[in-house]
């Protein structure tokens, strides 16, 4: 089982990582049907699940929305140098902005990495040229259009053959 001490890393044991990659798969996934996948009680998982969200293992259940589908046919990811005492204010001022997806501080030739959605390519040119290049401490930007992706859930950290069900050599 997990335990959160002194703000480390939860250590999550097999049981966990299968409910956490049941439900990452599945959010809606009912008790009953998780507990019958993990073989174990439906009290047992309630309660590991609790405690995973507890720990902050899991930090929300969600849902996926296709961009394309609710009138976001254009993604990007943009790029930013920006004033080194001015990414916090930045990165507020960014994750407040309604097409602002993620925003990420990243090491490299650039100091912010930002995916953004929006119903147009005219919307995403007065965003980055409107509101993102006059924020101040923003040096510079770069705009990379998405042309297709694909989404992809991540494994836990440890032993894949658990996330995955494979049986180990």
């Amino acid at each position: 089982m997990s335990t959160t001490v002194n703000g480390q890393p939860s250590t999550l044991d097999d049981t966990d990582r299968r409910i956490v990659h049941l439900l990452q798969q599945d959010g809606r996934m009912s008790m009953r049907d998780l507990a019958a996948a993990v073989h174990v009680s439906r009290a047992h998982v309630y309660t590991r699940v609790k405690r995973l969200l507890d720990e902050g293992v899991i930090r929300r259940f969600t849902i996926q929305v296709d961009p394309e589908r609710v009138g976001f046919s254009t993604s990007a990811y943009l790029t930013m140098k920006v004033e080194q005492n001015s990414w916090r204010q930045i990165r507020d001022t960014l994750a407040a902005l309604p097409w602002v997806e993620h925003v990420a501080l990243v090491s490299g030739d650039f100091d912010v990495l930002l995916l953004v959605r929006s119903a147009s390519n005219k919307t995403l040119r007065d965003l980055v040229f409107t509101h993102i290049q006059n924020m101040p401490g923003v040096r510079s930007t770069r705009t990379l259009l998405v042309f297709d992706e694909t989404d992809h859930l991540p494994a836990l950290p440890g032993d894949p053959e658990v996330v995955f069900g494979a049986e180990p050599e």
